[in-house]
């Protein structure tokens, strides 16, 4: 089966994309392009997986740079292959011939693209990150690498929909602790105490108001299309062991 990858015109002719799991070597509740190195998958699998990834960026020659995620508003800056991975949920660069990658299983992964003065990023958006400021802070990072905030392009990938992200009372309460307005990205749930909560709409207008020119979700839900994505809190309901990761990359 080949790869399937996800493109956004807004973003193009960069070359980018937002893989599923289509068309990978892991089998299990792996099946597909587990690109997930701290899952509990086969080593051999994962690293099939990402060099099947290098290739359709542009070569295993191409090194696929990445952070070791932690759910911060942590941005660091890539001039070259890192000896070990920093701790950090953003990565920018200016360097031709790296290949940015996040790593995610319903949280956001998010590129960005300054192509007239050649700045791209990634960003792993959780609701933890994105209130904390990791889009903005991605933002921030590409504009002192010489890019202009109104020609940045921002695109998030597959991601859990508001549909099917149901959280309790403690979230809600730690969401708008730090803007009450931030409600209105809530909605009743089904049971009591309950709330239905869209993170791609809060990661649009944490975009918006970073400056952004364009910024927009591709309206994949990772929850929900099993055959396609790998889902953290499907996992979890399905009581299975672990889950994959899906990995989203851009470079110049």
């Amino acid at each position: 089966m080949t790869l399937e990858i996800i493109t956004s015109d807004a973003l193009a002719p960069l070359r980018h994309g937002f893989f599923t799991r289509l068309g990978g070597a892991s089998s299990g509740i792996f099946s597909g392009l587990n690109c997930g190195t701290g899952s509990s998958d086969q080593s051999e699998a994962v690293a099939l997986n990402r060099t099947r990834v290098q290739d359709a960026m542009g070569g295993v020659d191409i090194p696929l740079i990445g952070v070791h995620q932690i759910h911060s508003a942590t941005v660091v800056t890539a001039t070259e292959p890192f000896v070990e991975r920093p701790k950090a949920d953003g990565i920018v660069t200016n360097v031709p011939g790296l290949t940015l990658s996040i790593l995610t299983a319903d949280c956001q992964p998010v590129l960005f693209a300054d192509r007239r003065n050649h700045v791209i990023g990634a960003a792993h958006a959780g609701w933890r990150g994105t209130v904390a400021g990791i889009l903005e802070n991605t933002v921030d990072a590409m504009v002192d690498l010489g890019a202009e905030r109104d020609e940045i392009v921002a695109i998030i990938g597959p991601c859990i929909s508001q549909a099917a992200y149901e959280v309790g009372q403690e979230f809600f309460d730690d969401v708008i602790a730090s803007d009450p307005s931030l409600d209105r990205f809530f909605k009743a749930g089904d049971r009591a105490g309950k709330y239905q909560f869209d993170l791609a709409g809060f990661g649009v207008m944490k975009l918006e108001h970073s400056g952004v020119g364009h910024a927009e979700w591709i309206n994949h839900c990772t929850y929900s299309d099993p055959k396609r994505f790998y889902s953290y809190r499907r996992s979890v309901h399905e009581k299975q062991a672990d889950y994959g990761r899906l990995i989203s990359c851009i470079r110049l």
